[in-house]
Order: structure tokens, then sequence, then C-alpha cells
């Protein structure tokens, strides 16, 4: 089956770091553009970042930029969003999917997410 786990969230105080993880099953992402999107209570889904099917190109909000950092390895098939200089703001759980492109295409295959908690 095709499949997208999202992992490593958790509780975090402000200020701190979290990795989080975007793994592949049934198929491989080196084809794929991948998105991080994050959705709080309340608040509609919002796109976080995105990396291109090489990794050659990256997109980030602007609530995150200079803080977050997406990469991949293609050859593990995963994806990651190491996410520095946490704050209260960025409490959500997150997902990742997959998309042709960043922009332009829509996110297809999404994951179940993982919660991110900022608090002290």
């Amino acid at each position: 089956q095709v499949q997208l786990v999202e992992s490593g969230g958790g509780l975090v105080q402000p200020g701190g770091s979290l990795r989080l993880s975007c793994a592949a099953s049934g198929f491989t992402l080196d084809q794929d553009a991948i998105g991080w999107f994050r959705q709080a209570p309340g608040r509609e889904r919002e796109g976080v970042s995105c990396i291109s099917s090489s990794g050659g190109t990256t997109y980030y909000s602007d609530s995150v930029k200079g803080r977050f950092t997406i990469s991949r390895d293609n050859a593990n098939n995963t994806v990651y969003l190491q996410m520095n200089s946490l704050k209260p703001e960025d409490t959500a759980v997150y997902y990742c999917a997959t998309a042709l492109r960043c922009s332009g295409s829509p996110f297809g295959s999404w994951g179940q997410g993982t919660q991110v908690t900022v608090s002290s």
C-alpha cells in the first residue's frame, strides 16, 4: 500500500528543537515534491515548507523562515523537517504530503500527522 508516516513530534519548551520525519512505504519519493503542513485547533491547515523532487528548491512560510529547514534523503525514502527556536504558536499537528510540484499542483497523498506541542 502507498503510505506516508510522520514521526518525531512531542512536547518541547519554547526555544527548543524537534526533527520531524516523513517516511514513505509502497512507493519511492524521488519523483515527488513533498510539503509539510500544520493544523492547530480551530484553524485551517497551513503550508509550512516544501521541497522539490530533486531537493534543489525549497520553500518556507514567512512564519518559519530562518528557524525550520526541510531536507530529503531519497536513498532512505524520507523527508525531514528540522525545527529550531520553537515558539508556542508552532503548536499544531504536522502533516506531510506529496505533489508533482510545490506550487500549482495539488497535494494528493497525506500522512496521519504528528503532534508538536511547544509549551513551558
